[in-house]
């Protein structure tokens, strides 16, 4: 019964073409496979033929997973457990399964409380219903266990100092007897007004037992106390009214409760007459709490700012933590926070390094280039030492600042694979997007990474499995398990569909690392490209046309056979258009561009043989096209472009000796200075001249007008079109010469639409554009009539 429901719901999934990927990169880069090429391309080969498509059975209903995996073992020796928490959680990334309530907002993913498991359940009407209800217990049981409140404080258990100044929310050491309870409440009755009796009825209910704790909230003896606490609430001390804040934690009073109104109105009333001590523990109770207190933040930043110079180093931490939780960064601070973090460098644990960078990155705080480079420096030369936790809280802000720190990301291919299998998911996943962020390839950290991940698949979430695939997809990397990475990560997509109609940008930024990798599940991709999720997309809160456009048009090339949802022909247009106007400020005006376009005019005998636009507007990037005749002549055929006919009653050629002779070897010494100009513009192909052939320069000048510029899509016989690519170092990964996959995206279509792709890669092209204007044009001489390029058009 599984095998049948699991081939019922395996997505379709296209590759093009039908053979292996192996096979088709091989056909595709030929030579690329040299040794010189594996070492500049580490990990770029593979072994043995891509496997089929992997099926995977459902579960049956009486399996469980147990597999909970200490997620973020510290250090070397790994017996600190350091868990990982949601750092995108207060951007609304989280989910709550349809059908089920939450009374209290907490968002900590540890097993529910005794309340919360006490709710009433739904009973499923049909079969539809009962999977799905199936679904999302089988999904709650898998979740890996991480406090989204306790983990980023484990920075607070290395100094004796962070107990003034934080709300320790554990079991409290002396627990009382349950039976206290009644006894207790029925106490509240006698304690109007007496701010004493209140905070000891208080302190003494956070001490029961859990189970009793959790009943105190349907208790109306307990909204008595509560209720008595906001009347009295201007008699107590501020000690008193901190100590009844802090006992609202383990009581697990919600966020929303109207004692804790009062207590945030009667801080925020008390605030500049406290300490800077009491202040940080109070704002460390609001995030136990999970209660927003904009307000009391705002407060607590203008103290601190004011009593900068009196911060300990406990206490600096403190407030950066803080100011992360509240996805806050006063303007004013940043110069002080960086100043400080360069004072203390030293005097940092790691773990207070790694609450520094998560507060930082968490509040989307600046930091400079020098700061985050010292940060650098020392998590380099300690990272064994440091817990994989704090570790990938510097990534995040290593990240963030897009920082090229080498030997950090050396020691990290060093440290962090073995690791990888103990981590949590949301770990790796931030490791792995650290690395396609920063397009640095490693090829033994995405091993690893994709040898573990099928077996924690159920526990992603859409954004995890998303910032996977995108990952993969971006550094163009199929690992050795490919057919079991690619369908799990597949499979949870379909069982997090309903997540993206709230987050549509997660399944286009998977789509997109899937198509990177020629990998087109045509499900979802129908699913994204329809009217109703187009809509979505423009209701978020990120710019997603262009990732529409490029999953769009992507489709239509590589997969001819795909009859699902399409953009609609004034989207694209549309999308062109904006494609079109960026490249002309932003692109076709970079200098390498403008430099060989100018070349090429010169080499062939005008703009209209060259056309500088992009071919494919949903790559983003530009080419520069040439057609050529079979027999080696440039065609005109740029007669449309206003640019180019301006600069065609401007054009002018100075040639020196030295330029003819390296572009006219073997001319005839009978020819006149015309004639050679002519043949500079345009040049025949290799061997003519010592043949004897006639100079063809004129008569192609002389019957260019006539020439019919042909419609788009539609080959003139004979010819062949080139797409010189004029890349930068951003086409490809750090430090080699591996394209990213958008761009192995793009040639790979320019050479289905029969484009021959010519590479001016940078580190040949910049060096020259240094040199004089004959090498130049003996470069690219050589790129367009270049023998093999004609012998494979």
């Amino acid at each position: 019964m599984a095998t049948v429901l699991m081939c019922r719901r395996f997505p379709r999934l296209s590759r093009v073409p039908a053979f292996s990927t192996t096979a088709k990169r091989k056909a595709e880069h030929g030579s690329s496979k040299s040794k010189k090429e594996k070492q500049e391309k580490p990990g770029a080969a593979k072994t043995g033929m891509e496997s089929g498509v992997t099926i995977q059975l459902l579960k049956p209903q009486d399996y469980r997973v147990l597999y909970n995996p200490a997620a973020y073992v510290g250090g070397r020796a790994g017996s600190q457990q350091h868990v990982d928490r949601d750092s995108s959680q207060a951007l609304g990334d989280t989910f709550t399964s349809p059908g089920t309530m939450q009374m209290f907002p907490t968002a900590s993913s540890q097993a529910l409380s005794p309340i919360r498991n006490a709710l009433p359940k739904p009973r499923p009407s049909t079969l539809q219903e009962q999977t799905s209800l199936y679904r999302e217990e089988a999904e709650k049981e898998n979740r890996e266990v991480h406090d989204s409140k306790e983990d980023p404080r484990m920075f607070q258990k290395g100094r004796p100092e962070y107990r003034s100044l934080s709300c320790d929310s554990a079991e409290p050491a002396q627990t009382l007897p349950a039976e206290q309870g009644d006894s207790i409440l029925q106490s509240v009755a006698g304690c109007e007004g007496s701010p004493g009796v209140l905070l000891d009825c208080f302190l003494k209910l956070s001490r029961l037992p859990a189970e009793r704790r959790a009943a105190l909230a349907s208790d109306r003896r307990f909204s008595a106390l509560c209720r008595r606490a906001v009347r009295a609430i201007r008699l107590l001390s501020t000690p008193d009214l901190i100590q009844i804040l802090k006992a609202c934690v383990p009581l697990a009073v919600p966020a929303s409760h109207p004692l804790l109104d009062a207590c945030e109105a009667e801080f925020c009333r008390r605030a500049w007459d406290m300490s800077l001590e009491q202040l940080l523990l109070v704002a460390d109770c609001w995030r136990c709490l999970d209660r927003s207190v904009p307000s009391y933040l705002g407060i607590l930043f203008s103290y601190a700012n004011l009593h900068w110079k009196d911060l300990t180093l406990p206490q600096f931490v403190q407030l950066l933590y803080i100011i992360g939780e509240g996805r806050r960064s006063p303007a004013d601070l940043a110069q002080k926070v960086e100043s400080t973090i360069l004072k203390h460098l030293d005097a940092f644990t790691l773990e207070e390094l790694g609450a520094i960078c998560l507060g930082l990155f968490k509040s989307l705080g600046g930091i400079s280039d020098h700061v985050m480079r010292r940060i650098a420096d020392r998590v380099s030369l300690q990272m064994e030492d440091m817990s994989t936790y704090a570790l990938v809280n510097v990534l995040k802000m290593l990240r963030y600042t897009r920082m090229d720190h080498l030997p950090l990301m050396r020691e990290l291919g060093k440290v962090i694979p073995a690791r990888i299998p103990a981590t949590n998911i949301q770990g790796i996943m931030h490791i792995t997007l650290t690395y396609s962020s920063l397009h640095f390839f490693d090829e033994d950290v995405l091993a690893a990474v994709a040898t573990s991940l099928p077996s924690k698949v159920s526990y992603c979430r859409s954004k995890d499995a998303a910032k996977f695939l995108w990952s993969f997809g971006c550094l163009d990397y199929e690992p050795p398990n490919e057919e079991e990475f690619y369908s799990s990560l597949i499979k949870q997509l379909h069982a997090k569909l309903h997540e993206f109609r709230k987050f549509p940008e997660h399944l286009l930024t998977a789509l997109l690392g899937l198509a990177f990798v020629k990998r087109f599940p045509e499900e979802l991709i129908d699913f994204a490209l329809r009217e109703e999720f187009v809509q979505k997309t423009r209701g978020s809160k990120y710019e997603l046309n262009k990732d529409l456009f490029t999953l769009g048009k992507s489709i239509e090339i590589e997969c001819p056979t795909y009859s699902g949802s399409c953009l609609s022909p004034q989207l694209c247009e549309e999308l062109t258009e904006m494609a079109t106007s960026f490249a002309e400020q932003e692109i076709y005006v970079r200098p390498e561009i403008v430099e060989a376009t100018s070349l090429l005019e010169s080499m062939l005998g005008g703009p209209e043989y060259v056309k500088n636009h992009m071919i494919l507007p949903h790559t983003r990037s530009s080419d520069l096209e040439v057609r050529l005749a079979t027999d080696g002549h440039p065609i005109p055929f740029n007669f449309k472009d206003p640019v180019a006919a301006k600069k065609l009653k401007e054009m002018g050629v100075s040639l020196t000796d030295d330029l003819m002779s390296q572009l006219l070897q073997g001319r005839a010494h009978n020819q006149s200075p015309t004639e050679v100009g002519n043949e500079a513009r345009i040049p025949r192909p290799e061997g003519e001249a010592a043949a004897g052939a006639p100079c063809l320069g004129r008569a192609l000048a002389a019957g260019a007008k006539s020439q019919a510029e042909p419609k788009p899509g539609c080959w003139q016989p004979q010819e062949v079109r080139l797409a010189l690519q004029v890349s930068n170092r951003n086409h490809f990964c750090y430090g080699s010469r591996r394209l990213l996959g958008l761009h192995c995206l793009k040639r790979r279509q320019l050479r289905l639409l029969g484009y021959v792709v010519v590479e001016i890669p940078f580190w040949e092209w910049f060096p020259l554009l240094k040199r004089s204007r004959s090498e130049k044009l003996s470069y690219l001489h050589y790129k367009v009539f270049c023998p093999a390029l004609l012998t494979r058009a």
